[in-house]
């Protein structure tokens, strides 16, 4: 799947993505500021969350129950050492049954699978994002 989008059509891009992911666990991979906790927030809104809240930055993990079950929001950026990611029980929360959406999965190399979902997006000219399924 790819596609460009503006990001007033994001609610249909994340209930897309969710439709075509082959896993539950989805690394998403982008600049900062190229939209990935923005359509984050918006695929757990489509998954029947009450509260997407916000970005797991600072605690580097939120957890969400939605109508389709539990969703755990990661984002490594803040991470020194793949090592916090170990002592944080990282690897309990991807044996649950459960949606992993990852940011910034290039910090934790040795936890990314074949089997993840990769997402790559991008700012484009005059406010699109180019969003890429692989």
């Amino acid at each position: 799947m790819e596609v460009t989008f503006l990001l007033s059509e994001i609610e249909s891009v994340a209930r897309e993505i969710l439709k075509k992911s082959r896993s539950k666990t989805i690394l998403f991979y982008g600049e900062m500021g190229a939209g990935k906790t923005t359509l984050i927030k918006e695929m757990i809104k489509a998954l029947g969350a009450e509260d997407p809240g916000s970005s797991p930055t600072f605690s580097l993990v939120n957890v969400y129950d939605t109508e389709k079950g539990l969703v755990h929001h990661f984002d490594f950026y803040r991470i020194k050492d793949e090592s916090e990611a170990w002592d944080m029980g990282f690897e309990e929360y991807l044996q649950e049954d459960a949606w992993n959406f990852i940011e910034w999965p290039e910090k934790i190399p040795n936890f990314i699978e074949e089997k993840h979902q990769k997402l790559e997006i991008k700012v484009q000219e005059k406010g699109l994002r180019k969003l890429k399924l692989c």
